[in-house]
């Protein structure tokens, strides 16, 4: 059954790499996950370009595990040698767009899902979402199913991680800042000039060091990637645009690390979003130890992931290098997807 699933799982990211599916355009992939549902007897549901399912024997008195990964991607950058929507293997290579982010992952948690689908009697029950919008962060992705699907104990999301267990994952706050000055000729040398009340406001996001430092995350990162200001060169302007990039660590919650920074920087301060926390789950927790005891390591994930929506303990595992997400000519082992369903199994079995 495993190989035949493997078989499956690999066709099926070659058809998922052949329809584009870019973030909150993931119609037509969605439709292709439907017909694998239906092609191996599950029954499922969908709500906008997500598809779920529960195993068949499932039970409300039991836990339940979510298995999860996306089906969207981001659009081919422009230094792509080899066309990428052409599922083609080479080398032991399976290259086209999504392939690794998070295709593997998630025709790999489909086939794992499949393998426990008619299993009766188990331990956990299991939920899985084939989801959308998560490299937008967008609104009708994971965060919105979240009230459909049955309470989850605990999540693994599926992201290349070299099937290593991401026990922590950053979270994101991006904040808008406005540095205010007062507008003027350029020839009068008006001290409050709003470029430099933002320079200011930059050298302290640029040195400050948080007290508070993540066994597994290290340190919250703030790093400055956008500045705007000004129309013409003899005008002084009112204000100066520049945005932050601020990877929070569980160490702090994304309102204690927006509240610190409104207490030290004069700059106007807005964030975009609250919602992508950071996520953990404790190394003693059973599907951790699972892994641990197949060999596995754990480690801190510096990238955000749909972990970031979820209130429930996830772990982050997948086949697939992070590294080569979103690189031009994409890739994934297929030697990777194979033992990734076989690594999923075997720790899922530990525990169910």
């Amino acid at each position: 059954m495993i190989k035949q699933l493997k078989i499956q799982a690999i066709d099926l990211l070659k058809t998922l790499i052949a329809t584009p599916s870019f973030s909150g355009e993931e119609q037509a992939t969605a439709q292709l996950i439907k017909k694998w549902f239906t092609k191996n007897q599950i029954e499922f549901e969908s709500v906008n370009n997500n598809v779920w399912a529960k195993n068949k024997y499932f039970k409300a008195s039991k836990k339940t595990i979510l298995l999860n990964s996306h089906h969207d991607t981001v659009k081919p950058n422009k230094a792509y040698t080899k066309n990428p929507f052409t599922p083609e293997v080479f080398e032991g290579k399976l290259y086209g767009i999504g392939s690794n982010d998070a295709g593997g992952c998630l025709v790999s948690l489909l086939a794992t899902f499949a393998y426990f689908y008619e299993q009766p009697n188990l331990n956990y029950n299991f939920v899985i979402v084939a989801s959308a919008e998560e490299e937008s962060s967008g609104q009708n992705g994971l965060n919105s199913m979240l009230h459909i699907i049955p309470p989850i104990d605990f999540a693994i999301i599926g992201e290349p991680t070299l099937m290593k267990l991401a026990i922590a994952e950053k979270g994101l706050l991006v904040l808008d800042c406005k540095a205010h000055g007062t507008p003027g000729h350029a020839a009068h040398g008006i001290a409050d000039n709003a470029i430099y009340n933002a320079i200011e406001a930059i050298k302290w996001f640029q040195n400050y060091e948080f007290e508070k430092i993540s066994e597994t995350l290290g340190k919250v990162k703030m790093t400055v990637t956008q500045i705007e200001a000004g129309s013409q060169h003899n005008v002084i302007p009112a204000n100066c645009n520049f945005v932050v990039d601020v990877r929070v660590t569980d160490a702090y919650t994304n309102q204690e690390v927006l509240d610190l920074v409104k207490a030290n920087v004069k700059s106007e301060v807005t964030a975009r979003s609250m919602r992508l926390n950071s996520s953990s789950i404790p190394k003693n927790h059973p599907i951790v130890q699972a892994g641990i005891k197949l060999g596995l390591e754990t480690y801190g994930s510096p990238t955000l992931s749909d972990q970031s929506v979820l209130s429930c303990a996830s772990l982050k595992l997948g086949p697939g290098d992070s590294l080569r997400s979103h690189t031009a000519d994409e890739f994934i082992y297929l030697q990777e997807i194979e033992e990734g369903i076989d690594l999923y199994i075997k720790i899922l079995n530990e525990i169910v």
